[in-house]
């Protein structure tokens, strides 16, 4: 893990942060985004710090996994094309401002409601995954080590069903995030390349399926 410095860093930094807040309220409730105190007592640093912590450990260990497979390698394409120095300035401003971009939306539906709280990295891993999904859409993912699904394939059905349980979840945990972080990361990694985009669809017209 430490060929990949950055990825590296914000998984430590996440879970040494997330494990603290596990036992400790008074930190976690610091650390939350909650939009009425943003609104209220401009609390911004919220929109950051809530991307930290997690609602448990399969919540934590999830996030984590999905990013440290994903995050790898758009952190050593980004070094690749651009740099290790403005590669690495990519590759943070697209998880954090992932993370903060993903919570704007929730940030305005619940600004008035004092007792709503959500926490995550959801949005900054999201936006990795797009991102990656960007450049390399057919790159395989393996289920259950037999079946090959294409990560376009796979970034669809994430989208999806955190759209659907974001509906009825009362977790605290951002589920929305999933699909703003998504279209962020997406974004995001267009504007840093804008031919990929091109080769995006092109990829996925020639794309067959095959176990």
């Amino acid at each position: 893990m430490l060929d990949f410095p950055i990825t590296s860093f914000f998984i430590a930094v996440t879970v040494i942060i997330s494990y603290m807040a596990f036992s400790n309220e008074t930190l976690s409730n610091k650390l939350i985004m909650n939009p009425y105190r943003v609104a209220k007592r401009k609390e911004y640093y919220r929109f950051i710090s809530s991307g930290f912590i997690h609602n448990g450990y399969v919540h934590l260990i999830f996030n984590m996994i999905t990013f440290f497979f994903f995050a790898r390698w758009i952190e050593s394409y980004f070094a690749y094309k651009h740099g290790l120095l403005v590669g690495g300035i990519y590759m943070v401003a697209l998880y954090l401002a992932g993370i903060v971009v993903s919570d704007i939306p929730t940030y305005f539906q619940y600004k008035n409601l004092p007792h709503y709280n959500s926490l995550g990295a959801s949005g900054g891993v999201a936006a990795v995954l797009f991102a990656t999904i960007l450049y390399e859409p057919l790159n395989p993912i393996y289920i259950y080590g037999v079946i090959k699904i294409p990560g376009f394939i796979i970034g669809a059905v994430y989208v999806i069903y955190s759209y659907f349980y974001s509906k009825g979840s009362e977790d605290n945990i951002n589920h929305s995030a999933h699909l703003y972080g998504a279209l962020f990361g997406f974004f995001f990694a267009v504007a840093v390349e804008p031919v990929a985009l091109v080769d995006f669809f092109e990829k996925i017209a020639a794309w067959k399926f095959t176990f």
